[in-house]
């Protein structure tokens, strides 16, 4: 049963000019045939001779997406200019709103039944073109185009700061066909390092962008959160105030207390003496009673017998 194909890879191999302590690039193309998100990851045998940009992302339906391939400037020429160096594309259906940041090497792997797609691009090295001396066109003409080449090349390196590799070796003429051919190119070029440009500056606009709109988030939090802990400060207060309060009251209360039962003891000690005196005096008075009625009878007695 024949895989599915999930990404249309253009071109299937990554063609390279080949010069010594020179860098060169180029650029691919991945077309998702689908309807579904697809992850993409680009791996290669020499990962420290060669820069991949992106090397990961989400392509979105039936949309395009390029990367870019440096190779780091050479020292040394492989024999027959033969390179054995090769790159892997893996690509696998995900989820809508998978993000670059989500795609990780477990994504890849071949388990029960997940569908992996697997393409592989060989490395060519192309030889640079012939230098002008072997040109047949005149001198003025030659002289003239190479300074409007590197006029156009100067500016594109300046703009693209390394990220748009245009080899210098294509300013030089061979005719009139190949000098229309040859702007050409140098407009493709210039193109593709404009277009290389604007992402980064795109990519470094909308960094800023957010990076301002989180201060204002949070400034606005600070300002909400310095307003709430000054409210708490406000209620605090207000709480430590009244709690003094009650103190104080409870203090008040404690001392009227205290001076209620003082007084009530002392209440209670005079009714004690006045319920003592009133007791005493109603057992005095019939011993009294009895010795005036014994009076008045010996009294009476003593008048009877005389």
């Amino acid at each position: 049963m024949m895989k599915p194909e999930i990404l249309e890879i253009q071109p299937q191999e990554l063609k390279f000019i080949f010069e010594l302590k020179k860098q060169s690039s180029c650029s691919v193309q991945m077309i998702n045939k689908t309807n579904h998100y697809i992850a993409f990851k680009i791996k290669t045998t020499n990962p420290k001779k060669y820069c991949v940009r992106p090397n990961a992302g989400v392509i979105d339906p039936n949309a395009l997406c390029d990367f870019s391939v440096t190779m780091q400037a050479p020292k040394v020429a492989p024999p027959d200019m033969i390179s054995r160096d090769k790159f892997l594309v893996q690509s696998t259906i995900v989820a809508e709103g998978t993000k670059e940041e989500d795609v990780t090497s477990s994504m890849f792997v071949k388990e029960d039944g997940k569908i992996v797609d697997e393409k592989k691009l060989k490395v060519i090295l192309i030889s640079p073109p012939e230098s002008s001396e072997s040109s047949p066109v005149s001198e003025p003409f030659t002289l003239v185009h190479s300074n409007e080449s590197r006029t156009l090349k100067d500016d594109i390196i300046q703009k693209s700061s390394s990220h748009a590799m245009v080899d210098e070796s294509m300013d030089m003429p061979k005719g009139d066909g190949e000098h229309v051919e040859l702007t050409r190119k140098e407009e493709s070029y210039k193109k593709q390092a404009e277009k290389r440009i604007e992402e980064p500056i795109k990519s470094s606009q909308e960094y800023a962008k957010r990076n301002e709109e989180l201060m204002h988030i949070n400034d606005t939090e600070e300002l909400t959160l310095a307003k709430d802990v000054e409210e708490m400060k406000s209620k605090l207060k207000e709480l430590e105030s009244k709690l003094t309060e009650a103190k104080a009251t409870i203090l008040n209360l404690t001392e009227e207390k205290r001076s209620v039962t003082l007084e009530k003891h002392t209440l209670q000690g005079d009714l004690d003496l006045v319920r003592s005196k009133r007791h005493r005096g109603q057992v005095g008075f019939p011993l009294l009673f009895v010795f005036m009625v014994g009076l008045v009878s010996f009294y009476l007695g003593y008048l009877l017998h005389s």
